[in-house]
């Protein structure tokens, strides 16, 4: 039990410590800044991309039956 209790302190301990080097700092530095360089970007979600997929789809499906319809409409060449 007592090993237990000196273990869980010194973990404790050593989070503190982490907690309060530069590296926390630069970590959310890093974040920061890699979050603006993303945000410049013209990105898109991946739900805004499978939507934009299907509606491309649904496109090009209605494009294929307009045409063979178009197709049918057209006197035969010769």
């Amino acid at each position: 039990m007592l090993k237990q209790k000196i273990a869980a302190d010194l973990a404790s301990k050593v989070s503190e410590v982490l907690a309060m080097t530069p590296a926390r700092d630069i970590e959310k530095n890093l974040k920061a800044s890699l979050a603006a360089w993303l945000s410049k970007l013209d990105l898109v979600t991946r739900e805004e991309f499978d939507v934009q997929a299907q509606v491309l789809a649904r496109t090009r499906e209605k494009l294929q039956e307009l045409e063979t319809r178009l197709a049918s409409l057209e006197p035969p060449q010769t």
